[in-house]
């Protein structure tokens, strides 16, 4: 009887010493995990692949105008706009864009949403076709009075494609994740005539 009371003080003890040691590990591995690295800085004049689309930047400028590709503007209201070029890498058209790129906090305020049109006739968020170049505009509306930025920083959102999501076993793009940042110069812009299709 007092043999069986050994064995079982010492399997409580090695259980209780093991499960301070796993403890301890995994204190340790959770406090390196938690180390953020910073996200890559892409370079401007890239082509930057998010999963499901290819991007080049082109251009961020402010106009004034009274139209910023058919989108009216508020009088004395200014627009930002960032011209990309988006290639759809998928094998369907899609318009699956619109969280793609994240303007700064510091430039745009975050619950204003952009316009987002095709510049060469001013559709309106269109499906984009596979392996065609569009050149797509994003245009937010500044707030009146608001002074132009001399620089524009976004966050450029990637995407996993996976064969068979753990919901419904369908294929499609999952799991968004920051990929880098991108800083752009504000440029000059067209004067603060109408920008019309």
């Amino acid at each position: 009887m007092l043999e069986g009371a050994r064995s079982w003080l010492k399997a409580w003890a090695v259980a209780g010493i093991g499960t301070a040691v796993a403890i301890a590990v995994a204190g340790v591995l959770g406090a390196f995990g938690a180390r953020h690295e910073p996200l890559p800085v892409l370079a401007p004049a890239s082509q930057i692949d998010t999963g499901e689309w290819l991007l080049r930047p082109l251009k961020a400028y402010v106009t004034a105008g009274k139209y910023t590709y058919g989108m009216p503007l508020k009088p004395g209201g200014k627009a930002l706009v960032l011209e990309v070029e988006m290639t759809n890498r998928t094998a369907k058209s899609t318009k699956d864009y619109f969280d793609v790129l994240q303007a700064s906090p510091a430039t745009v305020d975050p619950a204003t949403k952009p316009f987002i049109v095709l510049t060469r006739d001013s559709t309106m968020s269109p499906e984009l076709h596979p392996s065609m170049p569009e050149r797509m505009a994003y245009v937010w509306q500044l707030p009146n009075g608001a002074a132009a930025p001399a620089s524009f920083d976004l966050t450029v959102i990637r995407k996993t494609y996976k064969p068979r999501d753990n919901l419904y076993g369908l294929p499609g793009w999952f799991n968004p994740m920051p990929a880098g940042t991108l800083t752009l110069p504000i440029g000059a812009g067209p004067d603060s005539t109408d920008i019309q299709p």
